[in-house]
């Protein structure tokens, strides 16, 4: 495991260019300026309640709409992850949480393995999240999960779609905020009988 667990990736195509900065030992801290507002206080709120320290600025082709944006911001967030996991000894590797917003109940488990799988149920109502599709938040976190190398699975439901939508970020970020953490036990040994992942 990297000493500092920070890292910095970037991504231009023709459509969007992305960069992040990621610290996983931080306090909470964000900047984001992705051009879609939902976006950047979902980023913001997950990096509130994960303990991250972010930086996000995305400029992407928003006059098509906004896919492009959140799916680049996913990929290059996930890249920033796997670098500061390193081999990911010494981490917990595992991390569950569960997260109520008023009627909104979002829980989320990961393993930070290397083992990519996302399952993503989110129970959305009629109409826009945040002026989104709803159908570009799971595409978020399963190009997250794919892209971050870990396995995610994210269930949430209620009667209100920033709700909704904010529990699972919230639980995510918890979850992440775990399975990333410290294990002094580990020291530098991974998370598994095999003795590697």
């Amino acid at each position: 495991m990297p000493a500092e667990r920070r890292a910095s990736c970037q991504r231009q195509t023709r459509e969007t260019r992305v960069s992040v900065t990621l610290d996983l030992d931080g306090q909470g801290s964000s900047t984001v300026t992705t051009g879609v507002g939902f976006l950047d206080h979902m980023l913001t709120s997950l990096a509130t309640h994960a303990r991250f320290d972010l930086e996000a600025s995305a400029q992407g082709d928003l006059q098509v709409d906004a896919h492009h944006t959140v799916e680049d911001v996913a990929l290059v967030l996930g890249q920033a992850l796997v670098e500061c996991l390193g081999d990911r000894s010494g981490i917990e590797r595992f991390g569950h949480a569960v997260v109520p917003m008023d009627e909104s109940l979002a829980a989320a488990t990961v393993d930070c393995s290397g083992r990519v799988h996302a399952v993503v149920e989110l129970d959305f109502v009629a109409g826009d999240v945040g002026g989104l599709p709803p159908s570009l938040l799971p595409h978020f976190f399963e190009t997250l999960a794919r892209s971050g190398e870990f396995t995610l699975h994210l269930g949430a439901a209620g009667a209100d779609n920033h709700h909704i939508a904010e529990a699972s970020f919230k639980a995510l970020a918890r979850a992440l905020r775990q399975a990333t953490r410290r294990d002094p036990s580990l020291q530098d040994r991974v998370a598994s009988a095999k003795g590697v992942l």
